[in-house]
């Protein structure tokens, strides 16, 4: 736990916007647990506010950071033509603030982050098979999604247990790993 693949996800332009928006997606590798935020744009300073706000609301260390070559997450591919980060982007400022650790994957190589890929895949579903009435139906449908994953539904690669229980397992047997408690989080305590 605490090595956290994030990825940006098209959102589609409702009728009452006048722009397209962005869902900003964070899962961690070991538990599989989700967190999502909708943002005006896929700026830097969104990028860095959507990661202040994982880290509060992650219960888990955060140690490792895995995100494309986005101009929101890195300076990689657009300041030297030795295709090295300089370090200064405020994306990679704000990890080294945090203590966490901000790997990029190969450019044009989006298997490398196929787990955050997938659950963008549950999210394009999701898109798919309803109708919003507007961009706070749209919201709120993603964030009550999020939560029934967290929560509800077990994964295969967890042993058929949900991201929550998963996450409650990790704590029973390495709470060092965490900066909270779990014990007043939802899902099923075994």
């Amino acid at each position: 736990p605490g090595y956290v693949h994030v990825d940006v996800k098209y959102l589609p332009q409702m009728h009452d916007e006048s722009n397209r928006r962005y869902l900003f997606v964070a899962i961690d590798r070991a538990t599989r647990w989700v967190f999502v935020q909708p943002k005006a744009n896929k700026t830097a300073a969104s990028a860095q506010a959507f990661l202040k706000a994982l880290h509060k609301a992650c219960a888990i260390r955060i140690s490792k950071v895995l995100t494309d070559n986005g101009k929101e997450f890195t300076d990689r591919l657009f300041t030297s033509k030795e295709r090295e980060p300089s370090g200064n982007h405020e994306f990679d400022r704000l990890c080294q603030e945090l203590g966490i650790e901000h790997r990029l994957t190969q450019p044009r190589t989006p298997r490398t982050n196929g787990m955050v890929e997938r659950f963008n895949g549950r999210i394009a579903d999701v898109l798919k098979t309803h109708r919003f009435n507007g961009r706070e139906d749209l919201e709120q449908t993603l964030l009550r999604y999020v939560a029934l994953y967290n929560q509800q539904l077990p994964q295969s690669a967890l042993g058929s247990k949900t991201p929550m229980q998963a996450m409650k397992n990790w704590y029973q047997t390495h709470p060092h790993l965490f900066h909270k408690r779990l014990y007043d989080r939802p899902g099923c305590d075994t």
